[in-house]
């Protein structure tokens, strides 16, 4: 368990505590959390990352009304850059959104301007907002990993408790150019322990790693509690911090809740080697 997790600035989340759920628009309802608890954990510097990314949030239950009073629905894409000081507590990002249920806007780009001022001040940082209408929901939908598929290694495991002494070389010694997929991380909420679950791809230059390895370690992570995020930038942290990679990409795709998934990116080479998350969502 991170020793953060006690840290007073997660004293006012919302998770795991019984609240109202309000349905005009409220902008106080946003609670940030600074970066910096868990990488100081990690032993990151903020001003100078040792990787690139972004968070991307996908809203899939995003509603108001007209100035007729008539509902409308859209999904969401947020996203925010590792730069941010700040990333938004999730139960918080979904009673906030909630609060847009009665509330009468005069078009979506109105709805899209507040959604990028709020979400910016929050986070301290360019939050960019994307809105998507009934007819355009086809874009979202995820595109398929490639690469090597990791969960159908035979391996035994016994190791539930987050060890990155379970990463290791392969024998062969080669550099290698590869991607790798499984769909077995599975780590808990940092306050609530609810379980979260995600498919992760990582993709690197570098010696290669031993495979079977690689998947105890993610396997690893099903006890940790840690946000999303945070999961990620330790994965990236770790293997880069094992292996000295000369490019690598982690990204971890995980299941929505409450209307929200959050597919967080970390990368050296941010600006060539993206991944594309979803098909036509340029």
């Amino acid at each position: 368990m991170s020793h953060y997790q006690d840290a007073p600035e997660l004293k006012g989340a919302l998770l795991g505590q019984q609240t109202e759920y309000k349905d005009s628009y409220d902008a106080s309802l946003l609670f940030p959390i600074a970066r910096k608890l868990n990488r100081d954990d990690l032993n990151i510097d903020e001003s100078a990352l040792p990787f690139k990314g972004e968070d991307t949030w996908t809203g899939y239950e995003l509603s108001w009304l007209n100035q007729k009073g008539k509902p409308v629905v859209a999904v969401a894409e947020f996203i925010f850059p590792v730069t941010s000081s700040h990333i938004i507590e999730s139960k918080s990002f979904k009673l906030y959104l909630n609060s847009f249920n009665q509330t009468k806007f005069d078009s979506m780009t109105q709805v899209q301007q507040i959604l990028t001022s709020d979400l910016s001040k929050a986070a301290n940082c360019d939050v960019v907002v994307k809105l998507f209408n009934a007819d355009d929901f086809d874009c979202l939908m995820p595109t398929p990993f490639t690469g090597t598929y990791l969960d159908d290694l035979d391996i035994e495991v016994s190791e539930y408790d987050l060890n990155t002494e379970l990463l290791k070389a392969d024998a062969s010694n080669e550099i290698v150019t590869e991607t790798l997929y499984s769909h077995l991380l599975k780590s808990n909420c940092l306050i609530t322990s609810q379980p979260d679950w995600a498919s992760v791809v990582i993709r690197y230059t570098g010696k290669k790693i031993c495979h079977e390895s690689l998947l105890k370690y993610l396997i690893s992570f099903r006890n940790h509690n840690e946000f999303h995020e945070q999961c990620v930038e330790r994965l990236f942290c770790d293997i880069q911090n094992k292996f000295s990679m000369t490019q690598l990409e982690v990204f971890a795709r995980y299941t929505r809740r409450g209307g929200l998934d959050i597919n967080p990116y970390r990368s050296t080479d941010f600006a060539t080697t993206q991944f594309k998350l979803k098909s036509n969502r340029q």
